[in-house]
């Protein structure tokens, strides 16, 4: 099997840094948050951000979807470093210092667009029990432009140097043109574009960029939840898991040389994936319970441990095995967190 090298993954986001903690339904209520749900910070979310930190103990990581990914495909590939390259907009203050030290830190190479008008985002975890509430203030993240950073030719390089790229739904609220022309690149040359619908809000608002984008995409991950509203704002008519994910599969597909791959996770249950013509059930590792700690990031963490593999140009079942193995070590923990090394064979 060949071994991963660097820069063979390709990841373009939001960085965000994440401020976890936990905390009671008082202050869910306070703000109007669901326990389990991601969400955009809206102006009744700012003093969400001065006051989670006030009030509980925090911890921050580096963090935002497509970053925690390729962080934790790293993590798991081990050797060499700098497998991942990252792409985003950071702020130039204290919170984008962080975060530069924590993408070193976890050996990614990440060349952030720097900009001094809008701070670095932040990700506020709200933890009650297992249940997790998401809050992002895109902020800098949302200042991303392809002219001024993915369109220099050094940049470019780093793309074209990559053979798998890995793009978040989230992005589409930031730049579907930057997306547009990596996913073009990846199909253009035969290489493998993978997508994740990454919220229900995704299907809901920003349906014509996702299905801009839709052609390209070789794998497309998502959960039950985002799989369920995306079938529904197709007009697939079946709530059937499996279905679904046919019928995603079935969608028009630019590059013919490869049949697209649909991975949807179902939490605790089975993972479904399409293989070949067929639908397949892949059980998830078995967990006791208790032994959860906090689930925020176990979808970042299934694709971070599937793309870990799919670098390596292992089989589908063998990236699904990863990603399981990825998912179960991080819901042990606090945020999207592991230990030094994998245990994985």
């Amino acid at each position: 099997m060949p071994t991963a090298s660097e820069n063979t993954l390709f990841g373009m986001g939001n960085p965000l840094l994440d401020i976890s903690a936990v905390v009671d339904k008082d202050f869910l209520d306070k703000f109007g948050l669901k326990p389990n749900d991601q969400i955009l910070a809206e102006d009744k979310h700012k003093a969400l951000f001065e006051e989670i930190v006030k009030r509980n103990k925090v911890e921050y990581h580096a963090g935002g979807s497509t970053q925690n990914s390729v962080k934790i495909a790293q993590w798991m590939i081990q050797k060499p470093h700098k497998v991942a390259t990252f792409f985003g907009c950071i702020g130039t203050d204290h919170f984008g210092e962080i975060l530069k030290k924590k993408a070193e830190e976890a050996h990614v190479d990440a060349h952030y667009y720097e900009q001094n008008v809008e701070p670095t985002g932040t990700c506020a975890a709200c933890i009650t029990g297992d249940n997790r509430s998401l809050v992002a203030n895109l902020a800098a993240a949302n200042c991303y432009k392809k002219e001024k950073h993915l369109d220099l030719d050094s940049n470019w390089e780093l793309v074209k140097k990559a053979k798998v790229y890995y793009i978040a739904g989230f992005f589409l609220t930031v730049s579907p043109e930057s997306i547009l022309k990596v996913a073009k690149h990846a199909s253009d040359n035969n290489k493998i574009f993978c997508m994740n619908l990454s919220a229900p809000f995704i299907s809901q608002f920003f349906k014509e960029p996702l299905m801009m984008i839709m052609p390209y995409v070789d794998i497309l991950f998502g959960n039950e939840t985002e799989a369920a509203t995306f079938a529904k704002e197709l007009g697939f008519e079946t709530d059937d898991i499996a279905e679904i994910a046919k019928k995603t599969q079935n969608l028009p597909k630019e590059n013919t040389k490869r049949q697209r791959v649909v991975v949807f996770t179902q939490g605790k249950d089975d993972t479904v994936a399409t293989v070949g013509e067929k639908v397949t059930m892949f059980p998830v590792l078995d967990i006791d319970q208790n032994a959860i700690v906090d689930t925020n990031g176990a979808g970042d963490a299934f694709v971070g441990g599937f793309l870990s593999a799919l670098v390596q140009e292992h089989a589908l079942e063998e990236c699904i095995r990863a990603g399981h193995y990825a998912a179960n070590v991080i819901i042990r923990r606090v945020g999207c967190t592991f230990p030094e090394k994998p245990d994985f064979h």
